[in-house]
């Protein structure tokens, strides 16, 4: 008899689809889309309401919206860029259509007189108000409206236009409305009802297609909060999963009796605060087990992280393995050398310094001593990542500023230390302090220690922001900071992401800064410096022999002056919360009072208004972390955006906080009770995604 069962969604691949053939299915694998399932839960970006007709008349700039006429013209511009202009006209308005990408049979259809229904964003243009590649359809009108629905928009690829991407997941959704398609809950009936979640089927259904009554109602709807906790908890499935994997390895027990670390802090011209000591006790305990340390440490701009490194090294070192700390920038590794250097050399511990950059004879010895052990201690950028550095007994990687690493490069790192099941232990520290909620939700696989305590003594910042006009009264403000003995800065940004013109822009800032202020020694940093030029300019900052030093944001991390007290950032308005309170952490190092002064140009968005004024209120590096993720999403404030982890599509940490208790709660029973839904789980929402430390 035959078998009449619907075939599993994530079984059936795309080209069972009505015109899914070979060359479609190659581009469509590109975005992770390769079975029906996956094509089910790649959901829409946003929706639009095209069932509402706006006439060309009353069409704003920035408006979205579904529009109609009669092709008046179409003709072909020459200039710097081509493009095929058609203007179209209803009667009470005109507008131009603008394609830069289009075919001769494309501009035939054209026609005058051809009826043509459009819909995209309309901008100001030269001529008036523009659309940019709008999606349009020519012939005769439909009045009524073609949907019942919002109109969901996509992500897609080169090849894949909007249309087809819609057609296809129509085609996904009537399979599964008729009963042709299995998708599987792998939450069990008891879970759901628990946590008050409904249907998976009426979910998917409902955020392709929402109703039009309820256009303001997606997010938050029971439905979409029901795929939001679905997606969190595989990502927590994950992260759980990986974690126990890693400590299957076994990593070398460090518990000495500490006697380096004492004298370490006997020779400290500051005592440790108490969220230090705290931190440092969580780190030693960790290193004492036989399994690897996975830690992040979080602590605000000037906390004190560097010390509680040294402290968690020097086990290392006094167990007899040999410690690695990695930074992402040049400035941030030669920081940390300079550090390690004049609190460990007393102690007689040997430290090796590889770079990107040096002398191949010099380069040749570090890597010789690392892989014979003479050297204990290894500081350095990515090129401890590469293949030449061999450890001999590699027992810790510190790694600073971890969002900054892609997640191949970090387990590069971990490899270096790899001997049969043993790998080394990891501490993982950050600086970009993170809402706790977050961290939870997205470093489950790390433990958590906080320096929530500054040193004793700091005075805050005291932050002001300015117009670019009253630019002449900050100049005068550096020339009395610098004549009463103290130092600033003065940080040039540019909205071009481009070493080779922010380094233009510095260079012409010093110019102007030199000939307005003659009588004051300026230096110069940005990213094109060689190595030794900067290390040089930075040297003479911080022995004082430069009065106003002009950078780029290359200072955000790894600097410390303590006699630098006023911070001067040009156009602050085109930098995120995070990057400013870095940037303003550069001072208040010292015992005197320190100034921050944010220069913006007028006619700000809302949003740069927002991140002009948290800054100012606030000095708490995790208050502003919280508005942060309000302003601009956990993404960014993560650094995932670029790294490509914890990228959600549905579920948002922010607005889905309250669900993060449940979901943990969720995946611990799933876990323990229903072992068979976690796999499937992981696959339908992560796929094949290599998370930080897999194995």
């Amino acid at each position: 008899m035959e078998d009449r069962t619907p075939p599993p969604a994530e079984e059936l691949p795309l080209t069972a689809l009505h015109r899914v053939g070979p060359r479609l299915a190659e581009r469509l694998a590109r975005i992770g889309l390769e079975s029906v399932q996956d094509l089910l839960f790649h959901l829409p970006l946003r929706y639009e309401d095209r069932t509402t007709r706006v006439q060309l008349g009353a069409l704003r700039p920035g408006q979205a919206a579904r529009v109609q006429g009669e092709v008046e013209l179409a003709q072909v511009q020459f200039g710097r860029r081509r493009a095929l202009l058609v203007r179209i006209g209803d009667g009470s308005g005109m507008l131009t259509l603008r394609f830069f990408h289009f075919s001769r049979q494309q501009q035939q259809g054209f026609q005058r007189g051809t009826p043509i229904e459009c819909f995209g964003e309309a901008r100001p243009g030269p001529s008036g108000l523009e659309m940019v590649h709008p999606e349009y359809r020519l012939g005769a009108f439909q009045d009524a409206p073609t949907s019942a629905t919002l109109t969901p928009v996509y992500p897609v690829t080169e090849g894949v236009r909007q249309p087809t991407m819609r057609q296809l997941v129509a085609q996904a959704l009537t399979l599964l409305d008729d009963g042709r398609l299995q998708l599987h809950e792998w939450l069990p009936a008891e879970l759901r009802a628990r946590y008050g979640l409904p249907s998976l089927r009426d979910a998917v259904q409902r955020i392709h297609a929402p109703p039009l009554e309820q256009a303001q109602q997606v997010t938050g709807h029971p439905l979409q909060r029901r795929l939001a906790f679905e997606e969190l908890l595989a990502h927590q499935l994950s992260l759980r999963q990986l974690r126990e994997r890693l400590q299957r390895y076994a990593a070398p027990p460090l518990d000495p009796p500490g006697e380096l670390f004492d004298a370490l802090r006997a020779s400290l011209p500051f005592t440790l605060t108490a969220a230090q000591t705290r931190v440092i006790d969580e780190i030693h305990a960790d290193l004492a087990r036989p399994q690897p340390m996975l830690r992040l440490l979080q602590g605000d701009v000037g906390s004190g992280k560097t010390v509680v490194a040294a402290a968690a090294v020097l086990r290392a070192v006094e167990a007899g393995w040999q410690a690695a700390v990695v930074a992402p920038t040049e400035l941030l590794a030669e920081q940390h050398a300079r550090n390690f250097r004049h609190w460990l050399e007393p102690l007689g511990v040997n430290m090796a310094w590889l770079g990107g950059r040096g002398q191949r004879a010099a380069r040749r010895a570090t890597l010789d001593a690392l892989a014979d052990g003479s050297a204990r201690i290894a500081v350095g950028t990515h090129a401890l990542f590469q293949e030449a550095p061999a450890f001999g007994e590699l027992g810790l990687v510190v790694i600073d500023e971890q969002h900054r690493f892609g997640v191949h490069q970090r387990l590069a790192m971990r490899d270096k230390g790899a001997d049969g099941d043993r790998r080394p232990h990891q501490l993982i520290m950050t600086a970009t302090p993170i809402p706790r909620t977050l961290a939870m939700a997205a470093y489950a696989d790390l433990d958590l220690s906080v320096i929530d305590e500054l040193p004793p003594g700091r005075k805050p910042v005291t932050t002001v922001a300015l117009p670019a006009r009253r630019r002449d009264e900050v100049v005068v403000r550096v020339r009395d900071a610098c004549a009463e003995g103290r130092q600033a800065y003065w940080v040039c940004t540019l909205i071009e992401e481009s070493e080779a013109l922010e380094a233009e822009a510095a260079a012409a800032t010093a110019d102007g800064l030199a000939e307005a202020l003659p009588e004051l020694r300026i230096g110069l940093v940005h990213g094109r410096l060689k190595s030794d030029a900067k290390e040089a300019v930075m040297r003479a900052f911080k022995a004082g022999d430069i009065d106003l030093l002009v950078a780029t944001t290359v200072i955000e991390v790894g600097v410390d002056v303590p006699n630098a007290t006023l911070m001067i950032i040009d156009n602050a308005e085109r930098l995120g919360l995070a990057q400013l309170h870095q940037l303003r952490g550069r001072v208040g190092r010292g015992a005197e009072q320190s100034f921050c002064v944010l220069l913006y140009r007028e006619g700000l968005s809302r949003n740069a208004q927002r991140r002009l004024e948290v800054l100012r209120e606030s000095q708490d590096g995790f208050a502003i972390a919280r508005r942060d993720l309000e302003i601009r999403g956990p993404g960014e404030v993560l650094g995932t955006r670029q790294t490509g982890e914890l990228q959600l599509r549905v579920a948002d940490l922010l607005r889905d906080q309250p669900l993060l208790a449940d979901v943990q709660q969720c995946a611990e029973t799933l876990r323990q009770e229903h072992p068979e839904s976690v796999a499937p789980l992981i696959a339908r929402w992560l796929g094949a995604r290599t998370r930080y430390g897999d194995v």
